[in-house]
Protein backbone atom coordinates (compact mmCIF):
# COMPACT_ATOMS: atom_id res chain seq x y z
CA UNK A 1 0.00 0.00 0.00
CA UNK A 2 2.78 2.11 1.22
CA UNK A 3 4.79 1.65 -2.49
CA UNK A 4 1.19 2.14 -4.32
CA UNK A 5 0.97 5.75 -2.43
CA UNK A 6 4.25 6.77 -3.41
CA UNK A 7 3.96 5.83 -6.63
CA UNK A 8 0.73 8.36 -6.82
CA UNK A 9 2.45 11.00 -5.13
CA UNK A 10 5.24 10.23 -8.09
CA UNK A 11 2.96 10.72 -10.41
CA UNK A 12 1.16 13.73 -9.32
CA UNK A 13 3.87 15.66 -9.29
CA UNK A 14 4.97 14.27 -12.71
CA UNK A 15 1.57 15.74 -13.94
CA UNK A 16 1.82 19.06 -12.18
CA UNK A 17 5.26 19.42 -13.70
CA UNK A 18 4.12 18.83 -17.41
CA UNK A 19 0.90 21.18 -16.98
CA UNK A 20 3.26 23.89 -15.73
CA UNK A 21 5.90 23.26 -18.32
CA UNK A 22 3.09 22.74 -21.18
CA UNK A 23 1.98 25.95 -20.87
CA UNK A 24 4.04 28.06 -22.05
CA UNK A 25 4.02 26.22 -24.55
CA UNK A 26 0.41 26.07 -25.59
CA UNK A 27 0.45 29.78 -26.02
CA UNK A 28 3.22 29.75 -28.12
CA UNK A 29 1.28 27.69 -30.64
CA UNK A 30 -1.58 29.80 -30.27
CA UNK A 31 -1.07 31.63 -33.50
CA UNK A 32 -2.86 34.59 -31.71
CA UNK A 33 -1.24 35.38 -28.98
CA UNK A 34 2.44 34.70 -31.06
CA UNK A 35 0.97 37.29 -33.47
CA UNK A 36 3.26 38.16 -35.72
CA UNK A 37 5.47 35.76 -35.07
CA UNK A 38 7.05 35.81 -39.08
CA UNK A 39 6.77 38.57 -42.12
CA UNK A 40 3.60 40.54 -42.84
CA UNK A 41 3.05 41.21 -46.36
CA UNK A 42 0.89 44.02 -47.35
CA UNK A 43 -0.56 43.53 -50.56
CA UNK A 44 -0.82 47.15 -52.40
CA UNK A 45 -3.43 47.03 -55.25
CA UNK A 46 -1.89 49.73 -57.44
CA UNK A 47 0.64 50.50 -59.30
CA UNK A 48 4.05 52.39 -57.23
CA UNK A 49 3.73 56.10 -57.00
CA UNK A 50 0.56 56.74 -56.01
CA UNK A 51 -1.09 57.25 -52.39
CA UNK A 52 -1.95 53.25 -51.74
CA UNK A 53 1.28 52.88 -52.10
CA UNK A 54 2.85 55.82 -50.20
CA UNK A 55 0.58 55.04 -47.46
CA UNK A 56 1.25 51.01 -47.23
CA UNK A 57 5.19 51.98 -47.11
CA UNK A 58 5.31 54.56 -44.41
CA UNK A 59 2.58 53.06 -42.39
CA UNK A 60 4.49 49.56 -43.25
CA UNK A 61 7.73 51.19 -42.27
CA UNK A 62 6.38 52.14 -38.36
CA UNK A 63 4.24 49.00 -38.09
CA UNK A 64 7.69 47.00 -38.47
CA UNK A 65 8.77 48.98 -35.49
CA UNK A 66 5.76 48.71 -33.38
CA UNK A 67 5.15 45.40 -34.01
CA UNK A 68 9.01 43.99 -34.15
CA UNK A 69 8.90 42.50 -37.24
CA UNK A 70 9.49 41.94 -41.30
CA UNK A 71 6.99 43.95 -42.99
CA UNK A 72 7.07 43.49 -47.38
CA UNK A 73 5.02 45.97 -49.41
CA UNK A 74 4.07 44.41 -52.85
CA UNK A 75 2.33 45.62 -55.29
CA UNK A 76 -0.25 43.35 -57.28
CA UNK A 77 -2.47 45.78 -59.74
CA UNK A 78 -4.36 45.30 -62.13
CA UNK A 79 -8.64 45.71 -63.34
CA UNK A 80 -8.87 48.96 -61.21
CA UNK A 81 -7.67 47.29 -58.23
CA UNK A 82 -9.69 43.70 -58.36
CA UNK A 83 -6.79 41.85 -58.73
CA UNK A 84 -4.88 42.83 -55.84
CA UNK A 85 -7.75 42.86 -53.96
CA UNK A 86 -9.23 39.47 -54.56
CA UNK A 87 -5.69 37.90 -54.25
CA UNK A 88 -6.00 38.89 -50.33
CA UNK A 89 -9.48 37.96 -50.09
CA UNK A 90 -8.91 34.27 -50.74
CA UNK A 91 -5.49 34.24 -49.06
CA UNK A 92 -4.73 32.38 -45.61
CA UNK A 93 -6.79 34.63 -42.85
CA UNK A 94 -4.01 34.47 -40.09
CA UNK A 95 -3.06 38.09 -40.31
CA UNK A 96 0.03 37.61 -42.42
CA UNK A 97 -1.49 38.97 -45.75
CA UNK A 98 -2.69 42.54 -45.73
CA UNK A 99 -4.65 44.58 -48.48
CA UNK A 100 -4.14 48.27 -49.39
CA UNK A 101 -6.63 49.93 -51.42
CA UNK A 102 -8.06 52.79 -52.27
CA UNK A 103 -11.76 54.65 -52.72
CA UNK A 104 -11.54 51.81 -55.49
CA UNK A 105 -12.09 49.09 -52.64
CA UNK A 106 -15.87 50.56 -52.09
CA UNK A 107 -16.43 51.78 -55.76
CA UNK A 108 -15.64 48.75 -57.89
CA UNK A 109 -18.44 46.62 -56.58
CA UNK A 110 -20.91 49.37 -57.77
CA UNK A 111 -18.52 49.55 -61.14
CA UNK A 112 -18.02 46.43 -61.96
CA UNK A 113 -22.15 46.18 -61.05
CA UNK A 114 -21.45 42.78 -58.95
CA UNK A 115 -18.31 41.57 -61.16
CA UNK A 116 -15.75 42.75 -59.10
CA UNK A 117 -14.76 39.48 -57.59
CA UNK A 118 -15.17 40.50 -54.01
CA UNK A 119 -17.91 41.37 -51.40
CA UNK A 120 -16.05 44.04 -49.46
CA UNK A 121 -18.59 43.62 -46.30
CA UNK A 122 -18.42 39.33 -46.40
CA UNK A 123 -15.14 38.76 -47.82
CA UNK A 124 -13.18 41.53 -45.67
CA UNK A 125 -12.28 43.54 -42.20
CA UNK A 126 -11.59 46.50 -42.54
CA UNK A 127 -9.07 47.49 -40.06
CA UNK A 128 -8.26 50.92 -40.90
CA UNK A 129 -8.77 54.19 -42.91
CA UNK A 130 -5.28 55.42 -42.81
CA UNK A 131 -5.67 58.42 -45.11
CA UNK A 132 -7.86 60.65 -47.07
CA UNK A 133 -7.16 63.48 -49.66
CA UNK A 134 -9.11 65.49 -52.28
CA UNK A 135 -9.39 64.64 -55.94
CA UNK A 136 -7.98 68.10 -57.94
CA UNK A 137 -8.71 68.67 -61.79
CA UNK A 138 -5.03 69.72 -63.26
CA UNK A 139 -3.99 71.16 -66.78
CA UNK A 140 -0.92 71.10 -68.35
CA UNK A 141 0.89 74.64 -68.09
CA UNK A 142 0.41 74.76 -71.81
CA UNK A 143 -3.30 74.72 -71.36
CA UNK A 144 -4.46 79.15 -72.32
CA UNK A 145 -6.69 78.76 -69.09
CA UNK A 146 -5.89 79.46 -65.19
CA UNK A 147 -9.87 78.85 -64.26
CA UNK A 148 -12.23 76.09 -64.01
CA UNK A 149 -14.73 78.37 -65.67
CA UNK A 150 -12.19 79.15 -68.51
CA UNK A 151 -11.55 75.22 -68.80
CA UNK A 152 -15.50 74.70 -69.61
CA UNK A 153 -15.20 78.03 -72.04
CA UNK A 154 -12.24 75.79 -73.66
CA UNK A 155 -13.99 72.58 -73.60
CA UNK A 156 -16.85 73.52 -75.97
CA UNK A 157 -14.10 75.09 -78.62
CA UNK A 158 -11.35 72.31 -78.91
CA UNK A 159 -11.06 68.79 -78.45
CA UNK A 160 -9.76 67.78 -75.16
CA UNK A 161 -8.94 64.59 -72.93
CA UNK A 162 -8.61 63.89 -69.33
CA UNK A 163 -6.10 61.23 -67.60
CA UNK A 164 -6.82 59.65 -64.34
CA UNK A 165 -5.52 56.51 -62.33
CA UNK A 166 -8.32 54.18 -64.15
CA UNK A 167 -11.66 53.15 -64.86
CA UNK A 168 -13.58 53.50 -61.70
CA UNK A 169 -11.34 55.43 -59.47
CA UNK A 170 -12.26 58.14 -57.50
CA UNK A 171 -10.99 61.12 -59.45
CA UNK A 172 -12.03 59.64 -62.94
CA UNK A 173 -15.80 59.36 -61.30
CA UNK A 174 -15.23 62.99 -59.79
CA UNK A 175 -14.70 64.53 -63.37
CA UNK A 176 -16.86 62.09 -64.52
CA UNK A 177 -19.38 63.86 -62.93
CA UNK A 178 -18.36 67.33 -63.73
CA UNK A 179 -17.20 66.85 -67.49
CA UNK A 180 -20.18 64.63 -68.66
CA UNK A 181 -23.11 64.89 -66.24
CA UNK A 182 -22.97 68.50 -65.31
CA UNK A 183 -21.05 70.10 -68.14
CA UNK A 184 -22.09 67.86 -70.96
CA UNK A 185 -18.64 68.27 -72.77
CA UNK A 186 -17.25 66.27 -74.89
CA UNK A 187 -13.97 65.59 -72.87
CA UNK A 188 -12.20 62.17 -73.91
CA UNK A 189 -11.27 60.10 -71.09
CA UNK A 190 -7.87 58.51 -70.74
CA UNK A 191 -7.24 55.93 -68.45
CA UNK A 192 -3.72 55.28 -67.22
CA UNK A 193 -2.79 52.21 -64.54
CA UNK A 194 -2.41 53.87 -61.36
CA UNK A 195 -1.74 57.51 -59.83
CA UNK A 196 1.41 57.92 -60.67
CA UNK A 197 1.25 57.64 -64.57
CA UNK A 198 -2.01 59.55 -64.69
CA UNK A 199 -0.41 62.44 -62.48
CA UNK A 200 2.92 62.59 -65.52
CA UNK A 201 0.88 62.40 -68.38
CA UNK A 202 -0.74 66.03 -67.47
CA UNK A 203 2.32 67.45 -66.73
CA UNK A 204 4.34 65.96 -69.91
CA UNK A 205 1.09 67.37 -71.82
CA UNK A 206 -0.07 64.01 -73.01
CA UNK A 207 -2.82 64.97 -71.74
CA UNK A 208 -3.58 68.35 -71.62
CA UNK A 209 -5.79 67.89 -68.21
CA UNK A 210 -5.62 65.54 -65.74
CA UNK A 211 -7.76 64.18 -62.97
CA UNK A 212 -6.28 62.81 -59.79
CA UNK A 213 -5.61 62.44 -56.14
CA UNK A 214 -3.82 66.01 -54.74
CA UNK A 215 -0.82 63.44 -53.82
CA UNK A 216 -0.09 62.89 -58.08
CA UNK A 217 0.27 66.28 -59.42
CA UNK A 218 1.34 68.13 -56.19
CA UNK A 219 4.72 68.21 -57.09
CA UNK A 220 4.26 68.94 -60.22
CA UNK A 221 2.37 71.96 -59.56
CA UNK A 222 5.53 73.24 -57.70
CA UNK A 223 7.31 72.65 -60.67
CA UNK A 224 5.07 74.92 -62.65
CA UNK A 225 4.39 72.09 -65.01
CA UNK A 226 0.69 72.14 -64.04
CA UNK A 227 -1.74 74.66 -62.86
CA UNK A 228 -4.23 73.46 -60.24
CA UNK A 229 -7.85 74.77 -60.71
CA UNK A 230 -10.51 72.72 -58.53
CA UNK A 231 -10.02 70.68 -55.15
CA UNK A 232 -13.26 68.21 -54.46
CA UNK A 233 -12.77 68.83 -50.08
CA UNK A 234 -15.34 70.41 -48.27
CA UNK A 235 -12.64 73.38 -47.31
CA UNK A 236 -9.54 74.49 -49.20
CA UNK A 237 -5.87 72.18 -48.31
CA UNK A 238 -3.78 73.77 -46.21
CA UNK A 239 -1.51 72.18 -48.70
CA UNK A 240 -3.03 74.22 -51.59
CA UNK A 241 -4.20 77.04 -50.28
CA UNK A 242 -5.09 79.25 -53.38
CA UNK A 243 -6.83 76.48 -54.99
CA UNK A 244 -10.80 76.56 -54.89
CA UNK A 245 -13.19 74.20 -53.85
CA UNK A 246 -15.75 72.81 -56.61
CA UNK A 247 -17.80 74.07 -53.64
CA UNK A 248 -16.90 77.60 -53.85
CA UNK A 249 -16.88 77.16 -57.62
CA UNK A 250 -20.72 76.58 -57.92
CA UNK A 251 -20.50 72.49 -57.40
CA UNK A 252 -21.98 71.50 -54.09
CA UNK A 253 -22.31 68.32 -55.31
CA UNK A 254 -18.78 67.69 -55.55
CA UNK A 255 -17.78 67.13 -52.24
CA UNK A 256 -15.09 63.77 -53.11
CA UNK A 257 -12.03 61.75 -51.18
CA UNK A 258 -9.71 59.36 -52.11
CA UNK A 259 -8.84 57.08 -49.46
CA UNK A 260 -6.34 54.66 -48.63
CA UNK A 261 -7.17 52.08 -46.22
CA UNK A 262 -5.95 48.42 -45.02
CA UNK A 263 -8.07 45.36 -45.02
CA UNK A 264 -7.92 42.23 -44.04
CA UNK A 265 -9.56 38.55 -45.19
CA UNK A 266 -13.22 37.69 -43.75
CA UNK A 267 -11.92 34.91 -41.48
CA UNK A 268 -9.02 36.74 -39.43
CA UNK A 269 -9.40 36.64 -35.77
CA UNK A 270 -10.72 39.32 -34.52
CA UNK A 271 -8.03 40.02 -32.42
CA UNK A 272 -5.45 39.98 -35.16
CA UNK A 273 -7.28 43.07 -36.66
CA UNK A 274 -7.56 44.53 -33.01
CA UNK A 275 -3.81 44.44 -32.67
CA UNK A 276 -3.20 45.97 -36.39
CA UNK A 277 -5.80 48.39 -35.62
CA UNK A 278 -3.63 49.23 -32.40
CA UNK A 279 -0.63 49.22 -34.51
CA UNK A 280 -1.61 51.58 -36.87
CA UNK A 281 -3.27 54.56 -34.91
CA UNK A 282 -0.07 54.07 -32.92
CA UNK A 283 2.00 54.24 -36.46
CA UNK A 284 -0.45 57.18 -37.02
CA UNK A 285 0.24 59.35 -34.05
CA UNK A 286 3.94 58.98 -34.56
CA UNK A 287 5.59 62.74 -35.74
CA UNK A 288 7.35 60.94 -38.55
CA UNK A 289 4.59 59.68 -40.11
CA UNK A 290 2.44 62.87 -39.64
CA UNK A 291 5.31 64.80 -41.18
CA UNK A 292 5.26 62.56 -44.32
CA UNK A 293 1.59 62.65 -44.59
CA UNK A 294 1.58 66.81 -44.55
CA UNK A 295 4.19 66.92 -47.22
CA UNK A 296 2.17 64.40 -49.30
CA UNK A 297 -0.79 66.23 -49.19
CA UNK A 298 -2.76 63.31 -46.96
CA UNK A 299 -4.94 64.15 -44.18
CA UNK A 300 -4.10 60.94 -41.06
CA UNK A 301 -7.73 59.30 -40.14
CA UNK A 302 -7.49 55.88 -38.17
CA UNK A 303 -9.68 55.50 -35.39
CA UNK A 304 -11.77 51.91 -34.49
CA UNK A 305 -12.53 49.10 -35.87
CA UNK A 306 -16.29 49.93 -35.60
CA UNK A 307 -15.87 53.20 -36.93
CA UNK A 308 -13.84 51.91 -39.83
CA UNK A 309 -16.52 49.58 -40.52
CA UNK A 310 -19.13 52.82 -40.64
CA UNK A 311 -17.22 54.59 -43.22
CA UNK A 312 -16.50 51.63 -45.24
CA UNK A 313 -20.49 51.26 -45.45
CA UNK A 314 -20.59 55.09 -45.85
CA UNK A 315 -18.66 55.23 -48.91
CA UNK A 316 -20.37 52.27 -50.59
CA UNK A 317 -23.47 54.11 -50.31
CA UNK A 318 -21.77 57.59 -51.80
CA UNK A 319 -20.13 55.79 -54.35
CA UNK A 320 -23.05 53.80 -55.50
CA UNK A 321 -25.33 56.59 -55.57
CA UNK A 322 -22.77 58.65 -58.02
CA UNK A 323 -21.57 55.44 -60.33
CA UNK A 324 -25.14 55.12 -60.65
CA UNK A 325 -25.86 59.10 -61.58
CA UNK A 326 -23.10 59.23 -64.10
CA UNK A 327 -23.64 55.83 -65.76
CA UNK A 328 -20.04 55.47 -65.33
CA UNK A 329 -18.54 52.56 -66.86
CA UNK A 330 -15.36 50.45 -67.13
CA UNK A 331 -15.01 50.23 -70.97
Amino acid sequence: MRQILQRSSVYAILWVAYTIFSLPSYAQSDPVASYPNRPIHIVVSFPPGGSPDFTARVIGQQLGKILNQSVVVENKSGAGGNVGTQYVASSKPDGYTLLVNSSAFTVNPSLYAGKAGYDPIKDFIAVSIVSKQANVVSVNESVPVNTLAELRLLSGKDKLSFSTPGNGTTPHLTCENLFHSVWKADITHIPYKGAGPASLAVASGETPIGCTAGFGVAQFAKQGKVKILAISSDTRSPNLPDVPTFIELGYPQINDYTLSGFFLPSKTPIAIAEKLNKAINEALASPEVREKFEKAGLVPVGGSLSSTQTAIVSELKHWSQIVKSTGAKVD
